[in-house]
């Protein structure tokens, strides 16, 4: 079990460290998921973008695992009114199927449940 831990965090870390540099490569979908009530969206879409990084990285570090999976969580929870937006106004996103963008929402949960994992014991690493 161990082993299969270490591997699903160690995936979960290299997600993480993709999906934030994806916020720099590929801005422009970041930008159109923003709701239109958020202020500030180029600088929310980096900011995001850099915490996905630097706590994918961390969660990699034994010493910073317990803080980067809470900082996923709270990171993860932050994010959730773009995946509300994209799924209320599927118009928007024609490139991406109606039942994907409803996907998304529990999959969110998913994620925070694949988080809060890492939280959960000490010496995994």
């Amino acid at each position: 079990m161990l082993i299969i831990k270490l591997f699903l965090k160690w995936l979960l870390g290299i997600g993480f460290i993709a999906a934030g540099i994806n916020h720099f490569l590929n801005t422009e979908f970041y930008l159109k998921i923003m709701p239109p009530y958020l202020p500030w969206h180029i600088f929310l879409v980096y900011l995001s973008g850099v915490f996905e990084i630097v706590f994918g990285v961390l969660l990699l570090i034994p010493k910073f695992s317990l803080l980067a999976a809470w900082g996923l969580i709270a990171l993860l929870i932050a994010v959730f009114p773009a995946n509300i937006y994209m799924a209320m106004n599927t118009e928007l996103f024609p490139e991406i199927s109606p039942a994907a963008l409803y996907l998304r929402l529990p999959l969110q949960l998913a994620i925070i449940a694949w988080a809060y994992w890492f939280t959960r014991e000490k010496n995994l690493d």
